[in-house]
């Protein structure tokens, strides 16, 4: 027993070390480490683990809503987080390169990445999709219509027969798209076609069933597929139809909507508690947006509780007085436009907010510092109400800087960056210039993700600027300028300094 013992001196350890201290509250976060991640990984079929460093910003915010989830999702999937400062060699395993980086786990095996909601609420639904087979079979009516009554929007396989010929292909066809897509979506089929009766449709479709309280008299709450079933085709169906004339926005899914050019009311909803006042509103904008069906615009009603510092920071509305909707306007390129009438209960001022936005008569909003009033240094500061004249200045490149205040890298790049500014300074071509990335809108087309973050804005090519991804040194940043530039460099002094 003893040798026994031995052969796990490290992993025995570590189990005693995380056992709770008497009258410790028990965590239902595991906290994994080197020595016992594929030990305790291993006993849980389903796992979501969180890879994190203490000082991570981010990963602060994240902890409690992970703590909260962890305890919603207790004896169904279990999460555990990873301490990449203690235990680097364990996240360098999983590949783990920012912090946090979240993985699904499968019996100790990476299954796949975490890329749903940071919330309790979306991790508790997005890992909930995690568990059980891919699509249910359901055997009875009561189970189809207890199925389809759910605060989500269902979709339902019909087949004939399960066992051979066309049916079996079509519904392992059905089986393999439910897999790829359970993550987003709710699957079940049926093989016994009584259980559909009632529904007028043929013996071999896909149903996909919207959610009752989202019931109006301007759509029809269930849509049948009855093209060829394939994965792509099976995909852009529900993309195409599961929001119907008026999506419900959240949280959780406002990424998936925000793919298209979309308008949102927002205002007080709580389908959980009343329904019917969280329908009174959607009604008026389902009316208006009925008339508006092909126009390449999709509507939404949201919670105006739940984007309150959206609201005020990317729209500049004040969201603390009045019951009324706001309205705004978020294209796929990033241009933002507000309705400043009030919500009319006819709709009329809504009607009159579109026709002036398909008429291209609205002015953007664009949040921006002030103008400097003075900007003389080697480094031009630029603001989203200067960014049009200073970085698409069509006569030079320009070298721009997104960063934050409040972030560590962006300081020590600092002194670099202002070095080469100072190099460069002579240049009459190129400008090198920053914006603060957090109080001002970034064009679309510079993606970014995290600070300190530089793109490059050549001449001719205003609408292609290439991201700098290499070392944040001087050396390394002229000689990207110097194979980038559409001009010869031209350096202040005698000297050129590499």
């Amino acid at each position: 027993m003893v040798a026994e013992l031995c052969l796990f001196p490290t992993l025995m350890l570590a189990l005693l070390s995380r056992a709770p201290h008497a009258g410790a509250a028990r965590r239902d976060v595991l906290e994994l480490g080197d020595a016992d991640f594929d030990y305790l990984a291993s006993e849980h079929e389903t796992m979501l683990v969180k890879f994190y460093a203490p000082w991570c910003g981010h990963c602060k915010k994240l902890a409690p809503e992970f703590e909260k989830a962890a305890g919603r999702l207790k004896g169904s999937v279990q999460l555990a987080k990873v301490d990449c400062t203690a235990y680097s060699e364990t996240c360098a395993r999983f590949g783990v390169t920012g912090y946090p980086t979240l993985k699904i786990f499968r019996l100790g095996r990476d299954s796949a990445p975490y890329d749903g909601p940071r919330t309790a609420e979306g991790i508790h639904q997005y890992m909930k999709k995690h568990t059980g087979p891919d699509s249910i079979h359901l055997r009875t009516k009561d189970d189809l219509k207890e199925f389809i009554n759910n605060y989500e929007a269902s979709i339902v396989g019909v087949f004939s027969g399960e066992a051979s010929g066309e049916a079996g292909s079509s519904l392992q066809d059905f089986l393999k798209a439910a897999a790829l897509l359970r993550e987003q979506f709710r699957f079940a089929h049926v093989t016994d076609l009584q259980l559909v009766s009632g529904y007028d449709v043929p013996s071999q479709c896909v149903l996909l069933f919207r959610p009752p309280r989202l019931s109006s008299m301007f759509e029809d709450s269930m849509v049948v597929f009855r093209d060829q079933l394939t994965i792509s085709s099976l995909r852009r169906f529900i993309r195409d139809h599961i929001y119907g004339l008026c999506a419900h926005m959240t949280l959780e899914n406002r990424d998936r909507l925000r793919v298209r050019d979309l308008l949102t009311a927002y205002y007080d909803i709580d389908y959980h508690h009343n329904p019917r006042g969280s329908n009174y509103w959607r009604n008026r904008v389902l009316k208006v947006a009925s008339q508006y069906k092909g126009r390449g615009l999709m509507f939404s009603v949201a919670n105006k509780k739940d984007f309150l510092s959206e609201l005020e920071e990317e729209f500049g509305l004040g969201t603390s007085d009045g019951e009324l909707p706001l309205v705004t306007i978020r294209t796929r390129l990033g241009h933002k436009y507000t309705m400043r009438e009030e919500f009319t209960s006819d709709g009329s001022s809504l009607q009159r907010f579109l026709e002036d936005y398909f008429l291209g008569g609205l002015k953007r909003y664009i949040r921006s510092e002030p103008i400097p009033e003075r900007n003389h240094g080697a480094v031009k500061v630029v603001v989203a109400e200067s960014f049009d004249e200073v970085v698409n200045d069509p006569h030079k490149d320009v070298l721009i800087q997104f960063f934050s205040l409040s972030c560590p890298h962006c300081k020590r790049l600092e002194p670099v960056y202002t070095q080469l500014a100072h190099m460069l300074a002579s240049d009459p071509n190129i400008t090198i210039a920053k914006m603060n990335g957090v109080e001002n809108d970034v064009p679309a087309a510079y993606e970014v993700q995290g600070f300190p973050t530089i793109y490059f804005s050549p001449v001719g090519k205003k609408d292609e600027p290439i991201q700098y991804k290499g070392v944040r040194e001087l050396s390394h940043l002229l000689r990207f300028l110097k194979r980038e530039a559409s001009h010869s460099l031209v350096f202040s002094g005698s000297k050129e300094e590499l």
